[in-house]
């Protein structure tokens, strides 16, 4: 016995709205994946190796999370990567940065400090490498009053680190790599991923 014509209707109508629902989460779900490998792109494309969530011992018996180290033409960067929505207040002397975002304000740990022992960290481990360090934020945070000291947009990381010819710098490579190689034994993978929407 069929349904009555409006109770059709009404089916009809709810399987439409769930698929139309179900077709929204996909390209959502596929926009953010599609941005996230970008921005690993973006990151990675910096040096000629890297590593991605790592674990590096600090010298006192713990690990650090790294987000990511490059090799580059500079030796090895340290990126802590952090995706704040807003507008962010940060200084070198303040010890929390404020992020102003619609209506709301909220403030987080000045990111420095975690940089600097991350840095000495992986200095312990490849003594004969030039290593420095950059705090990364996504396109979704701006700062309205500059930037502190160490910090870049993700969009500046290119013309921070521009790519260098592989061959051109083969001379340099192989004189490093030892030093890469050993720093590589020395990390474990980190379970530590934080999200990061990329959107």
């Amino acid at each position: 016995m069929a349904p009555p014509p409006d109770l059709s209707w009404i089916l009809g109508a709810l399987a439409a709205a769930a698929l139309l629902a179900g077709l929204v989460l996909l390209l959502r779900w596929y926009r953010q994946r599609r941005a996230r490998r970008a921005q690993l792109a973006a990151i990675t494309g910096r040096g000629f190796e890297h590593l991605h969530n790592v674990l590096v011992p600090d010298g006192q018996g713990a690990n650090l999370h790294i987000d990511f180290l490059l090799l580059t033409a500079r030796g090895v960067v340290v990126i802590d990567l952090r995706d704040v929505a807003g507008n962010i207040f940060g200084g070198d002397q303040m010890t929390e940065w404020t992020v102003m975002h619609h209506s709301r304000r909220s403030t987080f740990a000045n990111p420095q400090p975690g940089l600097y022992d991350r840095i000495a960290a992986v200095r312990a481990l490849v003594s004969d490498l030039p290593v420095e360090g950059r705090v990364v934020f996504t396109r979704r945070g701006r700062f309205p009053k500059g930037l502190p000291k160490f910090t870049l947009l993700l969009e500046s990381l290119a013309a921070e680190y521009p790519p260098a010819d592989r061959q051109a710098m083969s001379t340099l490579l192989e004189r490093w790599l030892p030093a890469w190689q050993r720093l590589c034994a020395a990390t474990s993978p980190s379970r530590l991923d934080r999200p990061r929407p990329a959107v």
